[in-house]
């Protein structure tokens, strides 16, 4: 290639000569890494692994080609990335990478600790990695920082031409701010499972008073069964199967019922369940069905409130609604829902 020495052009024509190995290399490290952050559970924004361009290894040549003795000194002709969302995530896969690859610490380096007040740049842990006997490099940032990676480099600033001191300050500014959003994610992120980790231990205590009715504490106390015996009885009407579904989708009908904390929710099925045992039988006795879903339980218990509420078939109308969306065949189904209902004993009362 123009304008490169004869020690340089004998790397580039090592280059060519070893690309397919190399492309090869990168597959097999692309598969190392989502096997492993699958298998550890992780969520990333993205994996993924080139192999340097004879054009940008031309070009690096052209400026520090007397710095490499070979092609294997050059530790990033096979980059790999992977950019999570939080940074706490960063170190979780740094530790996941040491034991996939042999690291070359002498020449690895976080940048997360070079970061100074005043820089421009931004922060990343860049490792160098060996496998079958290459070197590439392995770039782990958040998404914040590769966004800001991607501004600098689309601002020039790699290009070497000075940036007037307003518009540096003003980038310095803004990197900050990402820094501290970077930061405050990963606090919220821990806050939150501190939270639901409290809640958990709350629910398997039964101080459940002490607990809001939200999205997470309704899964959480989902989790105890708590309508398990119920169920079990209804399918025992015809011997059937129960089929289990997710029932946090009732939470809009609790809340609509006036439950605020998982005290409430408890108190509801405790003081109507065996009325929505006697409407199953209800329903179940003259049928054959051998199928019954694990949201029966739950189903009869609000109809039932809202039927004690006063609410009549209007409030099961609702119910449906917020369950399965606004539908023509919700009205049908909150008839025979109520004209079932109301020769149970409890609906005396609403007469």
């Amino acid at each position: 290639m123009e304008g490169l020495d004869l020690h340089s052009q004998l790397i580039l024509d090592e280059y060519r000569e070893r690309l397919p190995q190399m492309e090869q290399l990168k597959e097999e490290v692309l598969r190392m890494l989502r096997e492993a952050v699958d298998r550890n559970g992780l969520v990333v924004t993205a994996i993924e692994a080139r192999v340097k361009t004879e054009e940008s290894l031309a070009g690096k040549l052209a400026l520090k080609g007397q710095k490499y003795a070979c092609l294997d000194d050059i530790t990033d002709i096979i980059g790999a990335r992977i950019i999570t969302f939080y940074t706490d995530d960063v170190d979780r896969i740094a530790a996941m990478a040491e034991q996939l690859f042999d690291i070359d610490w002498t020449n690895s380096v976080d940048k997360r600790k070079l970061h100074q007040l005043d820089s421009f740049g931004y922060n990343s842990l860049h490792y160098i990695c060996r496998l079958n006997g290459v070197n590439f490099e392995l770039q782990l940032r958040t998404t914040l920082q590769h966004a800001w990676a991607a501004i600098n480099h689309d601002t020039g600033y790699k290009s070497g031409v000075e940036i007037p001191r307003e518009y540096m300050r003003q980038m310095n500014r803004l990197a900050g701010m990402l820094e501290l959003a970077d930061d405050e994610f990963s606090r919220i992120r821990t806050e939150i499972n501190d939270y639901r980790r409290h809640v958990q231990q709350l629910v398997q205590n039964g101080k459940l008073d002490d607990v809001s009715l939200d999205g997470d504490t309704f899964r959480s106390y989902l989790q105890v069964q708590p309508l398990k015996g119920l169920n079990k009885r209804i399918a025992a009407i015809n011997q059937a199967e129960i089929q289990e579904m997710s029932l946090v989708r009732y939470l809009s009908v609790l809340l609509d019922l006036g439950c605020k904390t998982l005290g409430d929710v408890q108190r509801l099925i405790d003081e109507n369940q065996e009325d929505a045992y006697r409407m199953a039988r209800h329903q179940l006795g003259n049928t054959d069905l051998d199928i019954v879903s694990s949201a029966v339980g739950l189903q009869n218990i609000c109809i039932v409130a809202l039927l004690k509420h006063g609410e009549g078939k209007k409030g099961i109308v609702r119910m449906f609604d917020a369950l399965n969306g606004i539908a023509p065949q919700n009205e049908e189904l909150a008839e025979l829902m109520y004209k079932q209902a109301t020769t149970l004993p409890f609906m005396e009362n609403q007469k």
